[in-house]
């Protein structure tokens, strides 16, 4: 029977095979448990001898199953990684790219630009209080000015910034002149959306503050500005503005070569002279701080344009919407607009 059973575990070429040769002679009603089972029919001067000669057979074939099992699911591992190799010699799949927004583009192009001429890039706070975004700014409550600005006020009386400037006033309150940074980041303003107006949208801001700075130095920064935009040959234009933030003030424009036809001067901001009394207010702040007092009698300028205007602008998209519609009908509506 041993030599029998040897035989058939060399033979079994499958695990379920070699389970069913295992059933066979060692299993509950296997033929060596049943030789086992029939010992107590034997006289006990046998019974000893019988039951040495069985337990030898049945760890025989026992060691010999636990070696074919062994060997068996080697060779059955072997083949699955063998049906699941991956060729890694193989060429990649060349899956499309993603590229950057739109908006994205024109900050980079925009701090970019600025960075070449020697401006920090800082980020301010998206939530601001009263004082920062109006009260330090000029723009007091009482100010025909603060009706301009349509507020998400926040239960605990903070707002969502109007627009960057605040930052101006907290950059200077926490550093010393001379100074020259420009703001990047998101605003926003309770307001109706159309064609050219979203209720959450983007701004740089920039700061320039020093001895002796000028209109002249501001007119050479928003020239270089847009020739970097829009080539050497692009052209701006100052005209006479109000902010209460700046004295005087000014809307910049630039000349934009339509490629559709009807070129025209086109607005992307405003600019002036820092006001004197926003040198007042951040000077009282750095006082309150413990700071010294080091910006009355300072002369800088600031100016503030919008990303949107200019990528469409620069990209030709008739309308604000196409930068944050989250329904691709519409995507698909202004894509068609675009040609």
């Amino acid at each position: 029977m041993q030599q029998e059973a040897l035989e058939a575990i060399q033979s079994a070429d499958t695990l379920e095979g070699l389970q069913a040769v295992k059933t066979k002679y060692v299993g509950k009603s296997g033929l060596v448990t049943r030789e086992l089972g029939g010992l107590g029919k034997l006289p006990p001067e046998e019974r000893k001898a019988r039951g040495a000669e069985i337990n030898a057979v049945r760890a025989a074939i026992e060691e010999a199953l636990n070696t074919r099992e062994a060997t068996l699911k080697r060779a059955a591992l072997d083949a699955r990684l063998a049906s699941e190799a991956i060729d890694v010699t193989l060429p990649g799949l060349n899956l499309p790219s993603g590229g950057l927004h739109l908006i994205s583009r024109i900050l980079n192009d925009l701090t970019d630009i600025y960075e070449r001429l020697g401006y920090a890039v800082i980020e301010g706070n998206e939530v601001e209080d009263d004082h920062h975004n109006f009260d330090a700014l000029n723009i007091p409550w009482y100010h025909p000015a603060r009706d301009l600005w349509d507020t998400f006020w926040l239960e605990d009386g903070r707002l969502l910034r109007t627009h960057t400037s605040p930052m101006q006033v907290r950059y200077m309150a926490s550093h010393s002149p001379a100074l020259k940074i420009v703001v990047p980041g998101k605003v926003y303003r309770y307001e109706a959306t159309d064609a050219t107006h979203e209720s959450m949208f983007h701004q740089l801001e920039g700061l320039v503050v020093g001895d002796n700075v000028s209109m002249a130095d501001l007119k050479g920064t928003i020239a270089e500005m847009a020739r970097g935009l829009f080539g050497p040959s692009a052209k701006v234009r100052f005209q006479p503005s109000y902010y209460p933030f700046t004295e005087p003030g000014a809307d910049f424009s630039v000349w934009w070569e339509n490629p559709r036809g009807e070129s025209k001067w086109l607005e992307l901001g405003g600019c002036g002279m820092v006001h004197p009394n926003v040198f007042r207010a951040v000077d009282d702040l750095r006082e309150a701080a413990g700071r010294e007092r080091l910006y009355e009698g300072k002369t800088g300028f600031a100016f503030g344009l919008g990303p949107e205007r200019i990528a469409m602008l620069k990209y030709g998209i008739p309308d604000i919407r196409y930068f944050y519609a989250n329904d691709m009908r519409v995507l698909g509506q202004f894509r068609g607009e675009l040609g």
